[in-house]
Parts: C-alpha cells; structure tokens; sequence
C-alpha cells in the first residue's frame, strides 16, 4: 500500500514538473528550440536582485498559472538577467552573452524588457512592465507576433 502511494505520489510531482515551463538563459539553445517547434522567443532582460518592477513582472505575470500554462504551449522563453548581488552573479560567459543580447535587443538598457523574437531572431516588438493581468500581458505578447 504504501508502495502503491509513493509511486503514485512520484508520478504526480513529475507531471507537475513537466508542466511547468523552463526558462532558458542559453540563447542558441532557445533558438534551436524556437526553429525546431516553429514558435516565436520571448526574451526577458531582468534585474532580478535589484529592480523592483522585474520582481512585480515575475510575481505578477510571468510567474502565474495563466502565463506558464499559455507560454508552455506557444513560446520559448529565455531569461537575460543582470543581478548585482556577488551571490547571484553569472558565469563569465553567460554574462558575456547576456551583455551581447543586449548590445542588440536592449540598446536602451531598460528594465525590464520584454522582447518578443521569431525563431530567428528577427525583433517583432517589445514591452516593459505594465501592471495588467497575466491575460492582458499575454494578448499584448500575441498582437507583436501577429
């Protein structure tokens, strides 16, 4: 019996799991990704550690059950963060190639900044923070790609 729930406790954490959707911080990898499954990237430049409307971005929209549930199903999302914090800080080279997705998606340097990409890398359109619904936020991403 107890066999019995532990394996089916094990199952349901992986189906969860394999719902949630994983932010990638590898932009070729996204890419490859967005090619392979003929979706358009959703480039997010964060200051995770020190930029309040960042934190209200991930806790008021891109971290809800509507955004992950939607994003799952019709974007790659990749993260560029730029935490100042010593024990947040990146590798060298993903902090190289975070600076350089900037140098051409992010010439303003705001944040946060919501890029929406086609899979290759074509700019379609961008968005800040906006305080909305994860719903509104979403329509917002999809009228870029349309």
């Amino acid at each position: 019996m107890k066999k019995n729930i532990l394996v089916g406790l094990l199952i349901f954490v992986g189906v969860l799991t394999t719902n949630a959707q994983e932010w990638l911080t590898d932009f070729n990898e996204a890419q490859k990704v967005a090619l392979e499954n003929s979706k358009p990237i959703v480039l997010v430049f964060s200051g995770s550690d020190w930029c309040a409307p960042c934190i209200k971005l991930e806790k008021q929209v891109l971290d809800t059950k509507e955004f992950q549930e939607y994003a799952n199903e019709n974007y790659v999302l990749v993260k560029a963060d730029f935490p100042r914090r010593r024990k947040n800080q990146l590798s060298e080279a993903l902090q190289a190639q975070n600076n350089k997705l900037a140098e051409t998606y992010n010439k303003s340097g705001g944040f946060p900044l919501v890029v929406v990409l086609d899979e290759t890398g074509k700019k379609l359109g961008e968005i800040g923070y906006k305080k909305v619904t994860p719903e509104s936020y979403l329509g917002m991403l999809n009228k870029m790609i349309k």
